[in-house]
């Protein structure tokens, strides 16, 4: 919690104004952030100083890990989060690679559950790694991507959090988790729980212990319309100690997250928070 307060106190006395040409907002911005978060000691990542809503951050990203590119199956497991990218991004609603309402296009895990190769055909990334990690196999490069170029034009949005590099030391499993640009109030809130929930699921399926996960911003941002919440509402607020996360014991495979889980596998203990801010989300 102490490293999100502090990046956000950072951006307002050190950030220079950006105007970003895709949502026409500037931005109060700063360049490289890390945090860490310790896995091992249980340390779950979650914003006090607002109500966070924990759940649609974690059913996000098991979308991902499921491959999904559709707004109405991130819905289905308990998230709206990509409802606006898919339906009321004009670029996106008049793009012809666009398959309908709620489509998603080629990104985050369609593209990391099938990345396409030069020669033909496609990579499960997601899969590889799992298999090499259950073996006790590190490879230096058990990287799950879900950034592509030439498949950006065949998407509602560019990944933001778009690499996620697994290690092994002995039996204990690593997490590098690099983001090209954070909506600070808004999408940290959400990515500081996934990158801790990736590193401990995929650790608990793998039959490994999990050490630390380490979460690199490049681009970190509070937008204009954001500021005024941000300064004078959220960090005027102490925050509480940090509650714990229970993950199913029985989700004991990939599989098992492709088919059968659910939020109620996930329950966050001794939470304490203030009341909700509704910060403004630029499509």
């Amino acid at each position: 919690m102490k490293q999100y307060l502090d990046l956000c106190h950072r951006i307002i006395n050190e950030g220079e104004w950006v105007n970003n040409e895709r949502t026409g907002k500037r931005c109060l911005t700063v360049i490289n952030a890390d945090l860490t978060y310790d896995v091992s000691k249980g340390e779950f990542p979650l914003v006090t100083t607002r109500k966070s809503y924990w759940k649609s951050a974690i059913a996000e990203i098991i979308g991902y890990l499921r491959g999904y590119d559709n707004a109405a199956d991130f819905r289905a497991l308990g998230t709206k989060t990509w409802d606006a990218n898919a339906n009321e991004n004009e670029v996106w609603l008049n793009n012809p690679y666009r398959k309908g309402e709620d489509d998603m296009g080629l990104c985050y895990g369609a593209i990391g559950r099938n990345f396409p190769k030069p020669d033909g055909g496609h990579i499960d990334l997601l899969k590889q790694i799992i298999d090499d990690l259950s073996r006790g196999v590190d490879n230096r490069g058990e990287i799950l991507t879900f950034y592509h170029p030439g498949a950006f034009h065949m998407a509602c949005l560019r990944p933001c959090m778009y690499s996620h590099h697994f290690s092994l030391l002995g039996d204990t499993l690593y997490l590098n988790s690099t983001q090209r640009s954070c909506d600070v109030p808004l999408g940290l809130n959400f990515n500081m729980v996934q990158v801790y929930v990736l590193l401990a699921i995929v650790a608990q399926i793998t039959g490994k212990k999990p050490g630390q996960a380490f979460h690199k911003i490049v681009n970190a941002h509070i937008y204009e319309d954001q500021l005024e919440l941000m300064r004078d509402v959220q960090l005027k607020r102490e925050p509480y100690p940090l509650p714990t996360l229970k993950i199913n014991p029985e989700i004991k495979s990939l599989k098992d997250i492709e088919t059968w889980v659910t939020m109620d596998d996930f329950e966050v203990k001794g939470y304490q928070f203030h009341d909700p801010i509704a910060y403004p989300f630029s499509v």
